[in-house]
């Protein structure tokens, strides 16, 4: 994220009114804050209006940002607030799920790493052995929870066990090829986010680039969304798309989609991680 450590993130969603930028930039030059970035976005559609300020503590005296936050608290009450301030420096624990595909994994292990995400990795899940070495590669802690029809409430349990236990504040499914329970969508609700191609038309199963390149498909993309019990169906937080034509072979395709997947697994993560995604509805605005 950019900034110095000891910016502080606020975002905020309410009805919408006369006074609320007013209010908020006040508040912060009282409490000794400048603001050094500000997005913000009113929708007409369903009267509510959103925003991210992004702010720099004038003196060390303006630090304490439990302070703060009981300060703010006044104004938030007063408008309505849905909100929630953070520090730069608070990179979200993140928890990998992956089933035997590497690409989306490796690109988030390599990205958060090199300090180019900023998260924290804590652990990699995955119901199957193959991907330990990637985890392993950048020394991640990695562990397997088979799955089987029959065993999918205890295995889910488990994985429930594991986020408690390392306080993870995100779930990033990177190609985890199962399908979470209602239940386990519940639990993990506006904190955990998967990616799945997109490509019209749709093409469900095995192997999906060969079929939309055997039906000559003129645009692939992917999809990066929260996740919710409806398959696939979650808020919409980037999208990524590519043109191809007839004379690519399908591993050419496929090659293009993984990329696609990546680019817009790993914009989600960083949005979502630098507090820039609020959720409006069934939509997100995304405050980039």
């Amino acid at each position: 994220m950019t900034g110095h450590p000891d910016d502080v993130v606020l975002t905020l969603s309410c009805p919408d009114r006369p006074g609320i930028v007013h209010a908020v930039a006040q508040f912060l030059l009282a409490h000794d804050y400048n603001i050094v970035e500000s997005r913000q976005f009113d929708d007409r559609g369903s009267a509510r209006f959103f925003m991210r300020v992004q702010c720099e503590p004038i003196d060390s005296a303006s630090r304490d940002l439990e302070s703060l936050r009981a300060a703010f608290g006044q104004i938030a009450d007063r408008f309505g607030m849905s909100w929630r301030m953070t520090r730069v420096a608070d990179r979200p624990r993140v928890l990998i799920l992956a089933s035997r595909t590497a690409h989306c994994l490796n690109d988030l292990l390599f990205r958060a790493h090199s300090g180019e995400l900023p998260i924290d990795v804590v652990g990699v899940v995955s119901n199957h052995p193959d991907l330990g070495r990637f985890a392993d590669q950048f020394g991640v802690p990695f562990r397997q929870i088979p799955v089987t029809p029959d065993t999918k409430s205890e295995a889910e349990a488990e994985l429930l066990d594991v986020v408690r236990e390392q306080q993870v504040d995100l779930v990033v499914l990177a190609r985890y090829m199962q399908i979470l329970s209602a239940d386990l969508c519940k639990a993990l609700e506006g904190r955990a986010i998967n990616i799945h191609h997109s490509m019209l038309p749709s093409f469900k199963g095995a192997r999906p680039y060969h079929q939309a390149h055997e039906r000559g498909v003129k645009l692939i993309g992917a999809t990066a969304h929260y996740v919710t019990s409806d398959l696939d169906e979650g808020p919409i937080i980037e999208q990524e798309v590519t043109r191809v034509d007839h004379a690519m072979t399908a591993a050419e395709v496929t090659r293009l989609g993984k990329d696609n997947e990546c680019r817009a697994l790993v914009r989600a993560v960083r949005y979502h991680a630098e507090n820039r995604v609020l959720l409006d509805g069934h939509r997100t605005v995304v405050l980039a």
